[in-house]
């Protein structure tokens, strides 16, 4: 197993040792609700934002004849700090689980109530494709070439992400002898594509200095329908000796305003050891302080914004102007 982490860790750093990029802020909110992973992007400098929402569900588990009804609140606390490619997170979870045990003919109820994660992190964008890559130029003669398949479309965008554990020694929700801190590190890839659809992928491996560590994948896809109405499908897949699963997502946002955001979603596994449902709504703000127009000057899309920005500050000004009678 060590072996194994060694390999995992050293690919990981090879993979990433050769990018350096920006991101870039975002004139709407950027939020990783309502699934599980984490986008590629920063909020962008000076970008306050909360993610944070309940949950409801139960776990059945048929050879332990448990059942356990779990209320819940997760959060999210990201901050772009320095500059555009940097964010600083706090993420975690707080659950109160009443678990239910078959005993005889009776059901004996157990109550486990604390913050079942807390980790504070950072991420770093890596790679961007649309800071380097130039688009293609549309074909005035031809359609056809104009709609083929483009390759380069599969390049994602690239971050990585470090971040620690922590908790209380004496939390129910630690298996034992687990250490009250340890390390989390994430590949996280982005590629936004034509339509409006985005695909999410993470690479999670998690407690790697814990007896029982965990690796995680998580894939999203997600498609705004309107300006306003997104949805999303999401599939995680858990190894790990302590809990391993497959488990699927799927729900819708709301834009209120360029700050604001309202989600919902639910989700699913595929065994009974246990078998899992769990209903959850929330909501994503963001306090922007992001004072300048930060565009990077080698960047494509930073150019495209930059002059749509001076297209917009122009037109304010023509209409400032008071008419002569």
């Amino acid at each position: 197993m060590k072996y194994l982490r060694t390999n995992l860790l050293t690919i990981l750093l090879l993979i990433t040792s050769g990018f350096i990029a920006n991101a870039q802020y975002t004139e709407t909110i950027n939020s990783n609700r309502p699934g599980a992973s984490q986008g590629a992007f920063s909020v962008g400098t000076g970008v306050i934002q909360l993610e944070a929402g309940g949950y409801y569900g139960n776990d059945t588990h048929t050879l332990l004849r448990t059942s356990t009804d779990i209320l819940g609140a997760d959060y999210s606390l990201r901050y772009g700090l320095f500059f555009e490619a940097l964010e600083i997170s706090l993420i975690g979870s707080f659950e109160d689980d009443t678990e239910f045990i078959r005993i005889g003919a009776n059901d004996v109820e157990f109550k486990t109530r604390n913050f079942k994660t807390n980790t504070f992190g950072a991420k770093y964008l890596i790679f961007d494709p649309s800071r380097t890559i130039k688009p293609d130029q549309p074909n005035l003669y031809s359609w056809k070439a104009n709609q083929k398949f483009k390759w380069k479309t599969l390049i994602p965008a690239v971050s990585i992400y470090a971040g620690a554990n922590f908790s209380q020694s004496t939390n129910p929700f630690l298996y034992e002898g687990e250490k009250a801190i340890t390390p989390k590190v994430a590949l996280i890839t982005q590629n936004n594509w034509r339509g409006s659809w985005v695909l999410v992928m993470n690479l999670i491996l998690d407690k790697l200095t814990e007896e029982f560590p965990t690796y995680t994948g998580i894939v999203t896809l997600t498609h705004a329908f309107t300006p306003k109405f997104a949805g999303f499908m999401e599939y995680q897949g858990i190894i790990s000796d302590v809990y391993a699963d497959d488990i699927v997502r799927t729900g819708m946002a709301y834009l209120v305003s360029d700050d604001l955001q309202f989600d919902i979603s639910g989700l699913i596994n595929f065994k009974n050891t246990p078998d899992r449902w769990q209903l959850a709504a929330g909501v994503s703000y963001r306090l922007d302080l992001h004072k300048k127009e930060e565009y990077l000057d080698d960047s494509y899309e930073g150019d495209r914004r930059r002059k749509r920005t001076e297209k917009r500050q122009n037109k304010d000004k023509i209409e400032d102007i008071p008419e002569e009678n």
